[in-house]
């Protein structure tokens, strides 16, 4: 084993293939693959499990990436402190639903960082996708919630993954809508109010289980539905058809202009949104500090940060 054979899996991992990892390390594929198969035989596991739709670590895999980084990680400290070499590329991953808080945090991380060189990922992606790159390590942290509704399937879902959840705040639901909105200047509004507009809904591809609907309150029928894949997307056709969305209400105007209003809707339902991360490895430096800039995004943002972690 060398330290170049544990980068070369670190960075399988982060690309999530041999054929993109191959790419940005400059070398060729079977060049690869073969160094992988040489730790793979060397140490009696199968880090990666092939499958034709791609690669995903195995247990063993898991454990080992987890070794790996920590090596990495050590030996740059060292090259750093009796070499004299510039500080290690920072490297930060996220995967998220789609939050204003997530990417204010992100921002905040980078700025206070001011690191000369840095390589990060913002995922705002499908809620299955979230929990795949964690479990994965493709990304260090995820961001989803919890409803009544989905809490015990998720926490299932997590559990079998080693994946942990750690509460971050608590939102009584409610709807974006264009400032234009005929219920706009209303203080709170009912399911039964928005019948007659469009439902906008940010799609979850093949897994499409109401389970993992980014938006509560998702077995409600509706009349009117369109499902979106980005922020940009499902904020224009708010504006332009007078649509709307379910969400925790949290708005950065900075972010989002002053075009989009946020409404109470009236329910019992609470949302528990909270970050994920894989427990088979503890957090990184950076990480951490992401972790205290969603904190403080979400006390800006008005709502009271939980205290259980």
């Amino acid at each position: 084993m060398t330290l170049q054979q544990l980068k070369y899996i670190i960075k399988i991992v982060e690309c999530g293939s041999i054929t993109e990892a191959a790419k940005r390390l400059f070398i060729s594929q079977p060049s690869l693959s073969a160094a992988l198969k040489e730790i793979e035989k060397e140490y009696g596991i199968e880090i990666f499990y092939r499958t034709s739709k791609g690669i995903s670590l195995s247990a063993d895999g898991r454990e080992f990436l987890s070794y790996a980084r920590q090596i990495v990680e050590q030996t740059q400290l060292m090259e750093q402190r009796y070499s004299n070499r510039k500080p290690a590329k920072q490297l930060c991953s996220v995967s998220t639903q789609h939050y204003s808080f997530a990417v204010t945090a992100f921002v905040k991380l980078i700025e206070d960082l001011n690191a000369s060189e840095y390589e990060f990922t913002l995922r705002e992606t499908r809620t299955y996708d979230i929990i795949e790159d964690v479990k994965n390590f493709r990304s260090e942290i995820g961001i989803i919630y919890f409803s009544n509704f989905n809490e015990k399937v998720l926490k299932k879902l997590l559990k079998e993954n080693h994946l942990k959840f750690e509460n971050l705040f608590e939102a009584a639901p409610h709807v974006f809508i264009s400032s234009r909105h005929p219920l706009a200047k209303r203080k709170s509004v009912t399911i039964d109010d928005l019948e007659d507009y469009p439902f906008l809904a940010f799609e979850q591809g093949s897994y499409n289980s109401f389970y993992f609907s980014e938006e509560i309150l998702s077995t409600v029928p509706h009349r009117k539905t369109i499902h979106v894949s980005d922020r940009a997307t499902l904020f224009n056709l708010l504006i332009g058809l007078n649509g709307y969305t379910v969400c925790t209400g949290e708005l950065n105007s900075a972010l989002n202009g002053e075009n989009i209003v946020s409404v109470k809707l009236d329910t019992d339902e609470i949302m528990k949104v909270g970050w994920i991360s894989n427990d088979k490895a503890p957090l990184s430096s950076v990480g951490e500090k992401y972790v205290l800039m969603l904190k403080q995004a979400v006390r800006e943002s008005g709502f009271a940060v939980a205290n259980t972690f």
